[in-house]
C-alpha cells in the first residue's frame, strides 16, 4: 500500500541570514508573508529565414523579481533590520554588501521541508504600512530584496535536514 501525501500548509516557515557574522534573532526568522519565490525564461522570437508562418522562441537568461519578506513592525535591535537601515541610508558612497538568504518552509514537528537559497540579496526597499488612528490592525512592514538567483531544495527526511541545508549554502559561496 502507497503512503499518503498531503501538500505541506504554507504558514509555517523561518527566514534566515547564512554566514552572517552578526547575530540574528528570532525576530528576524519571523515574517507574516514572504513573495517573490518565482523564476521564468525570458524569450526572444526569431523569425523564421525562409518559413513565414512561425518563429522561433528561444529562450534567454532566467528572470527573478524581487523577494518580498513582510512581518509586523520590529521596535527592538534586529541584525536583519540593522543590515537594510545601513544600506538604504549609505547614499551608495561604499558598496552595498551582500548577504546569502534561506527562506525554509517548515513541516507540523518544527522540521525543513523545502529550503530556498537566495544568493547575494540585497535590500532594494522598506516600506511601513501607513498609521491609521481608526485601524487595530497590526503595524506591518515590507522588506524587499533583489538577488543573482536562488536555488531549490527538497529534504527528504528530519535527519537529512541539515546535510541538505549545508549543501545548499555551499553552492552559493
Amino acid at each position: 500500500m502507497s503512503t499518503s501525501y498531503y501538500p505541506p500548509p504554507r504558514f509555517y516557515f523561518s527566514v534566515s541570514v547564512i554566514g552572517s557574522a552578526s547575530a540574528a534573532t528570532s525576530i528576524d526568522s519571523s515574517f507574516q508573508e514572504i513573495s517573490g519565490i518565482n523564476a521564468e525564461f525570458g524569450t526572444e522570437d526569431v523569425a523564421e529565414g525562409g518559413e513565414n508562418r512561425f518563429s522561433h522562441r528561444l529562450p534567454k537568461q532566467a528572470k527573478y523579481p524581487p523577494l518580498v519578506l513582510k512581518r509586523g513592525v520590529v521596535t527592538m535591535s534586529s541584525a536583519l533590520g540593522q543590515w537594510v537601515a545601513t544600506t538604504l541610508s549609505s547614499t551608495l558612497s561604499t558598496p552595498i554588501v551582500t548577504q546569502n538568504l534561506l527562506v525554509t518552509l517548515l513541516g507540523p514537528d518544527g522540521s525543513p521541508l523545502i529550503a530556498w537559497a537566495f544568493q547575494n540579496a540585497w535590500p532594494l526597499k522598506w516600506t511601513t504600512d501607513s498609521l491609521n488612528s481608526t485601524g487595530n490592525d497590526v503595524l506591518t512592514e515590507s522588506l524587499e530584496f533583489s538577488y543573482n538567483y536562488f536555488l531549490r531544495t527538497t529534504i527528504s527526511s528530519p535527519s537529512s535536514a541539515s546535510a541538505s541545508i549545508q549543501s545548499l549554502e555551499g553552492n552559493l559561496t
